[in-house]
């Protein structure tokens, strides 16, 4: 069966979708079968999924857009057929969310490092924990100076709170890969961004075989 990953956070602007994309399509190019889901009604993996038709750098992956009640019987359905299943889920605690973060083993939550992604996170670990969910956290668009990195960090852990030793950084090479409708390791596999989004998926592998 499939190991699910439910990517949730509150607040908007995070970078839930580039996030979603980046990971299942890493895990592709390393050869796992995904499946990417885009349960969020503003879809916009459903358009980056679009932009993707035809590109040749493309790993091959599955991708559905369900909604509401059929997003259990869609994970009931690829699952067999899956090593890894990517959810990006509403950006609001809503039912959807609920039903996604029900369905995965793992609620990863992407914050960038500042004071209010920490603040609005809150809301996310407290549905994942109601749901008795596994959850680890992801710091996302770091830039590449500055001490706001290392305080929302030291937070984090005086929270005891699970964070992803890999970071990915502020980087243009994600925002143009996923406008072509790619991950970053496909479009420019050689760059740093790439060498990032390849450390973030072996550590949800990792994750995955504990």
């Amino acid at each position: 069966m499939a190991f699910v990953v439910a990517v949730a956070q509150r607040k908007g602007g995070a970078g839930k979708s580039t996030v979603a994309a980046t990971l299942a399509t890493t895990l592709a190019l390393a050869g796992r079968r995904v499946t990417l889901l885009d349960t969020d009604p503003q879809q916009t993996l459903s358009h980056w999924h679009q932009a993707r038709q035809g590109r040749p750098q493309a790993a091959p992956l599955h991708f559905e857009a369900p909604s509401g009640w059929r997003i259990p019987a869609t994970l009931g359905r690829v699952a067999s057929e899956s090593d890894v299943v990517v959810l990006d889920t509403p950006p609001h605690a809503d039912t959807d969310s609920r039903i996604a973060m029900r369905a995965a083993n793992l609620v990863l939550v992407p914050l960038q490092p500042s004071h209010a992604d920490l603040w609005a996170m809150q809301a996310t670990l407290e549905q994942a924990a109601a749901e008795h969910r596994r959850v680890a956290l992801l710091l996302n668009r770091v830039p590449s100076s500055g001490r706001l990195r290392q305080e929302i960090a030291a937070e984090l852990a005086r929270r005891e709170l699970p964070l992803l030793e890999p970071v990915l950084g502020n980087r243009t090479a994600f925002a143009t890969a996923f406008g072509q409708g790619l991950g970053v390791a496909e479009a420019a596999p050689r760059g740093t961004a790439a060498a990032e989004a390849r450390a973030f998926a072996q550590a949800i592998e990792q994750m995955a075989g504990n």
